[in-house]
């Protein structure tokens, strides 16, 4: 029994703790379940938000995903024991949408095993605080605004620090105050001279929800050092 509940509780990967609207998880064995606040969330999963949903997940090492409404979040593999940095993996999968990412211990102690793919590049970070925001080609699809003509492909920003966006096709720097544009997995990525128009802007409401007790507050969004490989 002890080494039963210790393989299910392994695959424990973290908590909604903020929610806006309609939220579900599709779980590796293809059931469907819907969210709520303090549910949790494990390896396997893949999150879909509705077009109206801000949702904030804080994983076992207090990382921090927010995702923007119509966002496709998938977590592939995601382990930490706080005494055992061997086991440390973090592997995420942004499908479609958008996030906001805040690094917790893994991020700080094993950066080089956090990645987060995306359709156009992989994102590698060192304990950093970073938004990525995957845009479909103009008239492929609406987003959770209406239509978006920007070029499609994976747009990020950085604050402070630096980032490097690599593909197949090539790799850009940007550094603090910059951005970043990868059209394309096959085509390479660039800087972005002025804001390409990056939107993260969760509701009043969802920004003053209170987390549940015993949680530790969000962190400071100012601090931002990432790369995208």
């Amino acid at each position: 029994m002890g080494v039963s509940w210790h393989a299910a509780a392994a695959q424990l990967a973290g908590t909604v703790m903020q929610l806006s609207g309609p939220m579900m998880a599709k779980k590796a064995d293809g059931k469907i379940k819907v969210l709520a606040i303090k549910s949790e969330v494990e390896e396997g999963d893949t999150l879909m938000t509705e077009k109206s949903t801000y949702a904030l997940v804080k994983f076992i090492d207090n990382s921090e995903m927010t995702l923007k409404p119509g966002t496709t979040f998938v977590i592939e593999k995601f382990a930490y024991q706080a005494e055992q940095a061997a086991g440390d993996q973090a592997s995420f999968n942004l499908v479609k949408g958008g996030l906001r990412s805040i690094s917790g211990l893994l991020g700080k102690r094993s950066k080089e095993k956090f990645s987060l793919k995306t359709p156009a590049a992989t994102i590698g970070i060192r304990g950093t605080n970073f938004v990525a925001e995957m845009v479909p080609p103009p008239n492929a699809a609406n987003t959770a605004n209406g239509p978006d003509v920007r070029p499609g492909g994976l747009y990020t920003a950085v604050s402070e620090g630096g980032i490097e966006m690599v593909n197949p096709a090539g790799k850009a720097t940007v550094d603090a105050g910059q951005f970043g544009f990868a059209p394309s997995f096959v085509r390479p990525p660039v800087k972005l001279p002025t804001d390409p128009g990056m939107q993260f802007t969760p509701s009043p409401s969802f920004n003053s929800m209170t987390a549940p007790q015993g949680t530790e507050p969000t962190k400071d969004l100012n601090t931002v050092d990432c790369e995208v490989r």
